[in-house]
C-alpha cells in the first residue's frame, strides 16, 4: 500500500488587526480578522520535519500587522486580502498559492448632541463582512459575503400546501412571521472591482427583496434575493445562502380566556429549518478554486 501526502496548507489563523485612520481629526476605524494560509512545496516539512520551506505562522501574523502599516491602512477587505495572497505568492518561490479569509466587524460613530463623535464609536448586532481570496500562482479569485444578518417580517409570508404525514403537527398558516439570520457569499467574475460599492449595493438589494417578496416559503424569498443581485450586479457569478428558519410560533391564550389574533409568539432558538442554495446565471465563468475552504455552504 503506497501512502502519500494529500492536499494541504497552513498559516495563521484570527489575526485581529485594528487600524486608526488618523490623517484628520475625524479618525475612521477598521477592524479585521485575518486568516492566512499558504501552500507549496511542503512536503518535506510534513514528511522530514524539514522546515527549510516553511514560512513560520509567527511571520504570516506579523506581515499582516507591518502590511497595514506599509500600504497606509486596510482599504476594502478583499483588497487587502488580494494584496496579502499577492505578497506571499509572489515574494517566496516556495509559496505556489496562498488563501486570505478577512471577516470585517463594523463600528458606528456614537451620536452626540454635536453629531457623531470625531473618534468615539459604538458597535451592535453580529453581522460580519467576510472575503476569501484563493491564489494559485497567477490565478486569483474573491468569494465576498456577509453573515449574521438577522431580519423579520411580522407578516406578508405564508406556508400551505406542503405533504402531511401522521407525524405531521405544523398548522397551515397564510399569516407568519419570517425571520432568519443571513449568511450569504458571492464570487465574483474576475478581481477588478471596486468592492465597497459593490458590498453595499449587494447587501441593499438582500434586504430590499427580503422586505418587498410575499413569501410562500423561505426558499422562494431565498432564490428571489439571489435572482435580483444577478439582475443588478454583472459582476456576480454565483450567490449562495445559508438562512436557518427561525420560527416564531403562535401562544395558545385561551386557557387564561384570551384571544391571540396573530400577536403574541413563542420565538424557539431551537431546533430550526435550515435552508440553503445556490443561485447562479447561466454564462456565470467556471468557479475554479474560488470556493476551494469555503466551509458551510452547498
Amino acid at each position: 500500500m503506497g501512502i502519500r501526502l494529500g492536499d494541504n496548507q497552513y498559516g495563521k489563523a484570527e489575526v485581529h488587526l485594528v487600524h486608526v485612520n488618523r490623517d484628520t481629526d475625524i479618525h475612521h476605524l477598521k477592524d479585521i480578522n485575518v486568516t492566512s494560509q499558504l501552500r507549496g512545496d511542503l512536503e518535506d516539512v510534513h514528511i522530514d520535519g524539514d522546515n527549510a520551506r516553511c514560512l513560520p505562522t509567527d511571520t504570516q501574523k506579523n506581515t499582516v500587522y507591518a502590511k497595514a502599516r506599509e500600504w497606509g491602512g486596510v482599504g476594502a477587505i478583499e483588497d487587502f486580502a488580494l494584496r496579502l495572497a499577492r505578497h506571499f505568492v509572489d515574494e517566496h518561490e516556495y509559496v505556489s498559492g496562498a488563501r486570505e479569509e478577512v471577516q470585517e466587524y463594523s463600528w458606528s460613530r456614537i451620536q452626540t448632541s454635536g453629531g457623531p463623535h470625531d473618534h468615539a464609536f459604538s458597535q451592535d448586532g453580529s453581522e460580519t463582512r467576510t472575503t476569501v481570496v484563493n491564489k494559485d500562482g497567477d490565478r486569483e479569485w474573491v468569494v465576498s459575503g456577509f453573515e449574521g444578518l438577522t431580519v423579520l417580517k411580522s407578516t406578508g409570508s405564508e406556508f400551505h400546501g406542503y405533504p402531511k404525514t401522521k407525524y405531521t403537527t405544523l398548522p397551515e398558516t397564510n399569516d407568519r412571521i419570517l425571520a432568519t439570520d443571513v449568511t450569504a457569499r458571492w464570487r465574483y467574475v474576475g478581481v477588478d472591482h471596486d468592492y465597497d460599492k459593490a458590498y453595499t449595493a449587494i447587501r441593499d438589494l438582500c434586504l430590499e427583496t427580503f422586505a418587498e417578496t410575499h413569501s410562500l416559503a423561505l426558499q422562494q424569498t431565498l432564490y428571489e434575493m439571489g435572482k435580483a443581485v444577478l439582475e443588478a450586479r454583472p459582476e456576480v457569478a454565483e450567490i449562495r445562502f445559508s438562512m436557518p428558519n427561525n420560527h416564531h410560533f403562535l401562544v395558545d391564550l385561551g386557557p387564561f380566556g384570551l384571544d391571540n389574533p396573530n400577536e403574541v409568539f413563542f420565538a424557539a432558538d431551537r431546533p430550526y429549518g435550515k435552508i440553503e442554495a445556490t443561485v447562479e446565471r447561466d454564462d456565470a465563468p467556471e468557479a475554479g478554486d474560488a470556493w476551494k475552504n469555503v466551509p458551510g455552504f452547498v
